[in-house]
């Protein structure tokens, strides 16, 4: 069989070019050009070209076709379980993206370890290290590897062909960057080599069953490298967050079509490997003997899970131009609620450097946090501490205003249970019943939150 041609084709105007070439012949742009397959001549077998993802199924109406449960098998890792929805579902293709050396490929041994040694056959395609460098891992962590079957290749052909033999249940590609086919002729980790067999990858995960795990390289600003429509080829996104200096990691899950978006497993670095964390608000709480000025705890949620974590505030005297810095929540954002808190309660920091960090490297993005940032900048200017087992949440709007944030009551429950006696949140989220052992103060704008403290302080 005759190999098949390439061709360029022109992401701008669709135009095509039988070779490489920096400018479009057609519309003149530079740089636009896609390395792609010939589409084959009129009446040629096309039975292998332009095949859907998944299975095709006929018409049907909705309120007929039967919605029957995904069947989910642990991975043995509570919280790599937690991320995914429960456990991994056949024939789920998973993408996991993170900065190198932060444990992807250590967490994934750890995972079909526990699968084989649950009867699951399982196979590491491993492309960036040898099988001798696999199996001193495998050692080093303490791992059997009785039954887990490692393949040393990178070329896609011989991938697939692998995977129709040893007909494994889990298979993991570490990583998509660096397979290849033989039907193009472009570079391991280019758009169209990416883009060709990830889609055959996810084709053969789909009609054989096999849940397949995809490690993609992260660019330096943290996202997934490739084309952005690898994200949209598979089921599952986890991204693996956290210092590479510190030992905590947390995988956050940005797509699922099997569980909840932004769930997070929270996991410990040590000899033997990850380790999941079961109470993951102790990493983010600072154990201080006495409480500091600038420190507030917000109660947030990630996925279904609420979450402790300590916010600190340095205010400190500026120069012409004061800085303004946050690690872990928005910067932007951070600049609007100085005005607001200047604004509507009276708390000038315009000539202040201004310095805000969610501790434990965690990133907030959810606007619940405001109030517990503004607390905390508001306890740092004055010098005086909150109080001990004090919390906040809540959104603040521009006209000052304190707005709900969602599953109040959660929140609530979970700061009570770890001890916490004191509580500023929105008027819309205080409850009908009170809460054994937490004090609830309820407001409805900055200027009544502020008050409140200076006079529990």
């Amino acid at each position: 069989m005759a190999a098949p041609k390439t061709i360029y084709t022109c992401r701008e105007c669709g135009g095509t070019s039988p070779k490489w070439l920096g400018q479009c012949p057609h519309c003149k742009a530079w740089n636009t050009l896609d390395e792609g397959i010939a589409e084959a001549p009129a009446g040629a077998n096309k039975a292998n070209r332009f095949q859907a993802l998944a299975g095709s199924q006929p018409v049907a109406t909705l309120s007929e076709i039967e919605a029957a449960e995904f069947e989910r098998t642990p991975t043995g890792q509570d919280e790599l379980d937690r991320v995914l929805g429960g456990g991994i579902v056949e024939g789920a293709v998973v993408l996991i993206g993170g900065d190198p050396g932060i444990g992807k490929s250590t967490l994934l041994l750890q995972a079909l370890d526990a699968l084989s040694l649950a009867g699951r056959k399982v196979l590491y395609v491993t492309g960036e290290e040898s099988g001798a460098q696999v199996a001193l891992r495998a050692r080093r962590l303490g791992l059997s590897g009785r039954a887990v079957r490692v393949l040393a290749e990178i070329q896609l052909e011989r991938i697939v062909a692998t995977l129709a033999t040893e007909e494994p249940a889990v298979c993991v590609i570490d990583s998509i960057q660096t397979v290849y086919s033989d039907q193009l002729t472009s570079a391991p980790g280019s758009v169209a080599q990416v883009r060709e067999c990830a889609a055959q990858l996810v084709r053969v995960a789909k009609t054989r069953g096999v849940a397949l795990v995809l490690v993609g390289h992260v660019t330096k600003e943290g996202a997934l490298a490739g084309p952005r429509v690898l994200e949209h080829m598979v089921d599952t996104v986890l991204y693996f967050e956290g210092d590479t200096h510190s030992s905590f990691r947390l995988v956050r899950a940005i797509k699922n079509r099997f569980g909840a978006v932004n769930e997070i497993g929270v996991f410990a670095m040590t000899e033997r490997g990850l380790k999941g964390v079961s109470n993951p608000s102790a990493i983010f709480l600072s154990t201080h003997g006495q409480p500091v000025p600038g420190s507030c705890v917000l109660v947030t949620l990630e996925g279904t899970r609420p979450l402790l974590v300590e916010i600190q505030a340095l205010v400190d005297s500026g120069g012409p131009s004061p800085r303004r810095l946050s690690v872990g929540l928005d910067r932007d954002r951070l600049a609007m609620l100085l005005a607001v808190l200047h604004r509507h309660a009276g708390v000038n920091s315009l000539d202040q450097d201004v310095f805000v960090n969610a501790v434990g490297g965690v990133k907030i993005a959810e606007p619940a946090a405001d109030l517990a940032v503004l607390l905390a900048i508001q306890s740092s200017l004055r010098g005086r501490a909150l109080p001990r087992g004090f919390i906040a949440f809540g959104e603040v709007g521009l006209a000052g205003e304190v707005r709900p944030a969602p599953r109040g009551q959660e929140r609530l429950k979970e700061a009570a249970k770890l001890g916490f006696a004191v509580a500023v949140v929105p008027k819309a989220n205080a409850p009908k019943k009170p809460i054994e052992g937490l004090e609830i103060h309820a407001v409805e704008r900055i200027e009544q939150a502020i008050d409140i403290v200076r006079g529990l302080g």
